[in-house]
């Protein structure tokens, strides 16, 4: 029986790759023109990472991780997310000491054991920004301003901005006590992970995909009516910053980031295109996320985007990712004598810089000629006795079969 891939993982074969190539270069160039540097984290973290960072209610820690004990006897996990692997490497690192914003993005693989679906798999892949060092509301318009800009450079326009805020120390207690009060009467009706979290953070509930907790919400009360002084200056300074950057959003009171570990702005860019899976990118503020992992008490913000999402929805809205890279020229020889003398003008092209292909198989002539035109060449160059002698080549402009003569100095500036 022959060996597949795990269920909800994907290969990435080359009638693909050259689509990822293109959103990874653009995410690379955005960041760059943003002040944003890369940074690179392990696949795997110590378990506790993730349940200080990510939050023990939440179910990415609760369903979802991929754990294990390594043969030291270490419980290891599969990094379920980006942000609190960027945030230990911040501190691991002294970062906090430098000058401070620290801003950086990332480009990293994922692994989540949820039921496979469109646009969501085990192993995903995702970029990322974080913004350490700042309680600044401008910082969460910048990273707002690039997901939305990033977004709309990929001809994703059928998206929406929503927008919250989550409340703080100060004020979520109010709003939990509210809560609770608003769902003891219906708690039998909770499932049982939403019963778990009834004590510890109600809020999770909200966000539960149960169609029974979904009908239990209904009504219930919201952390926007909760706010405090500083919370309801913040998310209206917000508001102003993206106002004044021309960035239309919808206040949305009903968001609930699926991590613990939010603060005050949350935000989601929405679209319809893919179903009930609307989200393809979603962050907010973490302004204790740096102390809960051993580090100083200093503020962030950023935001995930799955990658895979991000390319159904330039797919479903015909985005050519930049055409796919074929060979510039195909080298096409008879006889041993040109077999050699291809070679050479094969590597002499390669170390310019041309995109050059010549046969591996060593077909006859018919067969390099279809095979040129199954690697959809731009050009072809024949190489035979008298071309060798020569030092003159033939170069055929394979979309209207137009030939020049060129010697095998000028053949680069020809191509």
């Amino acid at each position: 029986m022959a060996i597949k891939a795990p269920k909800g993982t994907k290969d990435i074969l080359p009638a693909d790759s050259y689509k990822w190539q293109y959103i990874e270069s653009e995410w690379a160039r955005i960041c760059s023109e943003y002040g944003f540097k890369e940074m690179r984290t392990p696949t795997f973290e110590a378990t506790e990472l993730f349940k200080r960072g990510v939050g023990d209610t939440t179910d990415i820690v609760q369903k979802e991780m991929y754990t294990f004990d390594d043969l030291g006897g270490r419980s290891i996990t599969l990094k379920p997310e980006g942000t609190a692997s960027a945030v230990r490497a911040f501190i691991e690192s002294n970062q906090y000491a430098e000058t401070q914003p620290t801003k950086y993005y990332y480009n990293t693989s994922c692994f989540r054991y949820e039921k496979p679906q469109a646009g969501r798999l085990r192993e995903f892949h995702q970029f990322g920004i974080e913004n350490f060092g700042t309680s600044s509301m401008i910082a969460d318009a910048e990273v707002i301003a690039l997901g939305n800009d990033f977004l709309h450079r990929m001809g994703i326009n059928d998206i929406e901005l929503h927008i919250s805020s989550v409340g703080c120390r100060k004020c979520r207690p109010l709003h939990r006590q509210a809560l609770q009060e608003f769902l003891r009467p219906k708690f039998d009706c909770l499932c049982d992970t939403c019963k778990s979290r009834f004590d510890k953070n109600p809020m999770r509930i909200l966000d539960c995909k149960s169609p029974e907790d979904k009908e239990a919400v209904k009504g219930a009360p919201m952390m926007l009516d909760y706010l405090c002084e500083d919370c309801r200056r913040d998310f209206d300074q917000l508001r102003s910053h993206l106002d004044a950057m021309g960035i239309s959003y919808t206040v949305d009171p009903t968001i609930v980031r699926g991590l613990d570990y939010y603060t005050k702005t949350a935000f989601e860019f929405i679209t319809t295109k893919i179903g009930a899976q609307g989200t393809v990118c979603g962050g907010g503020r973490y302004d204790h996320l740096i102390e809960e992992i051993g580090g100083p008490d200093m503020p962030g913000v950023g935001f995930g985007l799955g990658k895979e999402r991000l390319l159904m929805m330039m797919e479903l809205n015909g985005h050519d990712f930049g055409g796919v890279q074929t060979p510039q020229v195909f080298i096409a020889w008879i006889g041993d004598n040109a077999r050699e003398y291809s070679l050479g003008l094969l590597h002499e092209l390669r170390s310019k810089g041309v995109r050059a292909e010549m046969d591996t198989r060593e077909r006859n002539f018919k067969g390099q000629m279809k095979y040129a035109n199954k690697l959809g060449a731009h050009y072809t160059v024949v190489i035979g006795d008298d071309e060798v002698e020569s030092g003159q080549l033939t170069l055929k402009n394979m979309a209207n079969s137009e030939q020049v003569k060129v010697s095998r100095e000028e053949l680069t500036d020809a191509i």
